[in-house]
């Protein structure tokens, strides 16, 4: 019975490893396009402050999404929305953000999608080029 408790141990440590891996990889993409340093998809929490930085939100929201239950899955929420935005996309992508998260940040990572800036912080959308002057 105790081997079979190790073994149980170890198969979840294993799949742990394996997501916060393939998370990883996916910021990769994300902060190499959104000239993030890199390095930081790799370190937990790290990743948190650069995700916050490349939409624009500021840096006590880690703290918040860190040490807060239930108001973090809301901020969770505000910041793929932000992610979504601050590559061009729309409602359906964030939707895509929350239900298939891994699928979804690997297509902003290593997809066709450009990053315009952070969208948080201006209610226009900070990042996009303004628009054409009438002539």
């Amino acid at each position: 019975m105790l081997a079979s408790n190790g073994s149980l141990i170890a198969a979840y440590v294993v799949f742990g490893v394996v997501g916060y891996v393939l998370v990883a990889f996916a910021y990769f993409g994300i902060f190499r396009k959104a000239d993030q340093p890199v390095w930081g998809a790799f370190v937990p929490v790290v990743n948190i402050y650069f995700l916050l930085k490349t939409v624009g939100r500021p840096w006590w929201w880690l703290l918040i999404m860190l040490f807060v239950p239930c108001l973090n899955v809301i901020f969770y929420l505000i910041v793929a929305y932000d992610l979504a935005k601050s590559f061009g996309h729309g409602v359906a992508f964030w939707i895509g953000l929350i239900f298939l998260s891994i699928i979804f940040l690997y297509i902003l990572g290593y997809g066709s999608s450009t990053y315009r800036g952070p969208s948080a912080g201006s209610p226009a959308g900070a990042g996009y080029p303004p628009p054409p002057s009438p002539a």
